[in-house]
């Protein structure tokens, strides 16, 4: 009972917070013409509502694609309707058909902001919750710390309560994926993440994993019996859930390969803005969007990506165990968010729900992560007026994180995993990697801190305009490869010991 009053606790803080995030500006606020993704979402129910839908991924005299075009999954314009029918019954206007583009008010703010809380209850926070019960190691006050650093992680609030979008739908989707899995219940997960891809198609940065989860667990059962029979079971669910998600569009192949050439925009280039991922980086010293033709640069992204995931999926499909998956998710996120096509800001937060996975495994790698993840978007959010939540939220974060995960307390070569590096540089005298650890711990977190201030302050000069958020795409950049190769050098290692689960316990 206690332990129940603790959890219904953190709820209530991670809902204040994330009201109180919301009370500040979004994308695009007084921005017109093209407003951002606020304006974005509104004109999808505006657009829901008021056509058939056939016309929702078209091109007409009645659907400018131009002016924020549908360019997600089925599930994200079926949530859109849903929220325009509720739109209607309180105020027409703020989806009548071209009339209300751009429409902006304090009381359809409130609405808009409500319909993100809304899913949030409905689907990320209670994946949270039970995760966080049923699926961490550890005592009742270790489950609890966790699920409050896990609902507290100030990425995906500045961006869905600030910025304004509703990725905790789809990655509440894949959390109850992941929750199935691990509680045994395949075919439910599978279930679960079909509804995550089809909600938002960067769910492929986590299709890797669970497809390799999957297989390496049937192919474990035995290929001609229960292996083979779940096998059938999981493809059939997953060809089912698809097909009742596209149902609407399946009658004519027209509709259909349009909706797949809106949602994989391939003409908008490698990169966008000053994203923290390999090409962006590069672009510094090699112009090689000016090198390489459009082709060549899918085709690079494509086999980087896949490289890059492939050492950690193999291990996955020969050792699907729960431990393997979570860090499989991790590697392959990562991946993706460094190698592969057109990369936006806002995609790490595909790598940080993982990495929050591993919260209470590997508490400081962890946490460090995810203030480096908020810290990549900061040009974003400083463009959308949101520096004092920003401030506020990484703050709260990076102390409640430390304090109650006890991060640099428990941070010892064995809880950090870091037998494997003694391997690696076997050359070189014994190293108290720990301390090192910790070191460059605090030495990044005061980098971080210094170019948030100085890219809020201070002025670039004029012939360097984007120096200050190159300069944090960089220095992202370069925690998230040394990240992903830590979780690759830690798949490989061996699992956690029970020694180690008892000392963070």
């Amino acid at each position: 009972m206690q332990t129940w009053s603790l959890v219904s606790l953190c709820v209530l803080l991670g809902v204040v917070v994330r009201w109180g995030v919301s009370l500040n500006s979004y994308s695009g606020a007084g921005k017109p013409p093209m407003f951002g993704d606020y304006e974005a979402q509104r004109h999808w129910q505006e657009v829901t509502y008021n056509l058939p839908v056939k016309e929702w991924y078209f091109n007409t005299t009645e659907n400018d694609l131009n002016y924020w075009g549908l360019d997600y999954p089925p599930l994200t314009a079926y949530h859109s309707l849903i929220c325009a029918y509720v739109a209607k019954v309180i105020n027409p206007e703020w989806v009548e058909l071209h009339k209300s583009r751009g429409y902006e008010s304090p009381t359809h703010k409130l609405f808009m902001r409500a319909t993100v809380l809304v899913a949030d209850l409905l689907v990320y926070v209670p994946a949270v919750v039970l995760y966080c019960l049923y699926l961490a190691d550890g005592s009742s006050k270790r489950k609890v710390s966790t699920l409050l650093c896990f609902l507290l992680y100030p990425g995906l609030i500045l961006i869905d309560y600030g910025h304004f979008q509703y990725n905790g739908v789809s990655l509440g989707f894949a959390l109850w994926g992941v929750l199935a899995l691990g509680l045994g219940w395949d075919v439910l997960g599978s279930v679960a993440f079909c509804l995550a891809l089809n909600y938002k198609q960067m769910e492929l940065y986590h299709a890797l994993p669970f497809f390799c989860y999957l297989l390496g667990k049937c192919v474990k059962l035995g290929p001609m019996g229960r292996g083979l029979f779940l096998l059938v079971r999981i493809a059939s669910t997953v060809l089912v859930t698809f097909a009742l998600c596209w149902l609407p569009f399946l009658s004519d192949p027209s509709q259909a390969l349009q909706v797949v050439r809106r949602i994989f925009p391939v003409a908008r280039g490698l990169f966008e803005d000053k994203v923290a991922n390999t090409w962006c980086s590069l672009n510094i010293l090699i112009k090689i969007r000016s090198i390489l033709s459009s082709d060549s640069q899918i085709y690079l992204s494509t086999a980087c990506t896949l490289l890059a995931a492939l050492p950690s999926s193999v291990r996955l499909l020969t050792k699907p165990t729960f431990w393997q998956f979570k860090l499989a998710l991790a590697n392959s996120s990562l991946a993706f968010f460094l190698f592969s096509y057109q990369v936006h800001e806002k995609s790490i937060l595909l790598a940080a729900l993982p990495v929050c996975l591993l919260l209470n495994d590997l508490p400081l790698i962890g946490i460090w992560f995810l203030q480096a993840s908020t810290f990549s978007m900061l040009p974003l959010l400083l463009k959308d007026g949101l520096l004092v939540p920003y401030v506020v939220t990484s703050l709260a974060f990076l102390f409640f994180s430390i304090y109650l995960l006890s991060a640099l307390e428990h941070c010892s070569e064995e809880e950090l995993r870091m037998g494997a590096y003694h391997k690696l540089l076997f050359c070189l005298p014994k190293l108290d990697m720990a301390c090192i650890v910790r070191w460059k711990f605090y030495i990044s977190v005061t980098v971080m801190a210094a170019l948030s201030v100085m890219s809020a302050a201070l002025v670039p000069p004029p012939r360097l305009p984007d120096l200050f958020p190159v300069l944090v795409s960089t220095a992202a950049f370069l925690h998230f490869l040394g990240t992903f190769l830590y979780f690759n050098i830690v798949q490989f290692s061996e699992p956690p010991s029970k020694k180690s689960q008892k000392k963070n316990n």
